[in-house]
């Protein structure tokens, strides 16, 4: 019988790889405790969900490409009429925006389909230039700012935490290991750490 316990997308990485001297430029971990859900508002009830996301969860959903947050809910920006919906507490997140709201979008679990990494020190922004296709100067792109993009060839949803800078990517799971060996690559001159959480 198949083996059906669930793994990391990203098993397997490297505690340390690239420069080895010094404290390392780049630090990467894994967020594979994170619940996802992709939020598609219904035609023509946009309006109504905005209104039942604020009144559950006093978030007032964003219409641009930007991430918001407020009691372990975070919800970004995906395109007109989308958003990811993110939270760290292993709560069935799917479920519960379904019954909160599945009167006005479809909601579909993401949590097993897309896979995450959390990107962040002193050199991120200088490992990540080289393969995303947005410009990531502090004045361009800030903290709660959120794009759909390509990174490496890869479908990406990026999106930055902080000014340290901290960033977290989102791909489709069968696109993790691509996503991590140009990270790997990027950030070797750096050094690079993985925190496997």
């Amino acid at each position: 019988m198949p083996d059906l316990t669930p793994r990391s997308a990203f098993i397997g990485l490297p505690g340390r790889s690239g420069r080895a001297e010094g404290e390392p430029g780049v630090a990467i971990r894994p967020r594979d405790d994170l619940a996802l859900a992709r939020v598609i508002a219904r035609k023509g009830r946009a309006g109504d969900l905005a209104a039942a996301i604020r009144s559950r969860y006093g978030l007032d959903l964003p219409s641009t490409p930007k991430r918001v947050e407020q009691g372990g809910l975070a919800v970004i920006w995906s395109g007109p009429g989308q958003w990811l919906a993110v939270a760290e507490d292993g709560r069935d997140l799917a479920r519960e925006l379904a019954a909160a709201i599945g009167a006005f979008a479809a909601v579909s679990d993401q949590s097993d389909g897309l896979a995450v990494l959390r990107v962040s020190g002193p050199r991120a922004r200088d490992a990540l230039i080289k393969g995303v296709g947005l410009d990531l100067h502090p004045r361009a792109f800030a903290p709660g700012d959120a794009a759909v993009t390509v990174i490496a060839h890869v479908g990406a949803q990026l999106w930055q935490l902080d000014d340290r800078p901290t960033y977290e990517i989102a791909v489709y799971r069968s696109f993790a290991g691509s996503l991590w060996r140009w990270l790997e690559a990027s950030a070797a001159e750096f050094g690079c750490a993985v925190d496997a959480g």
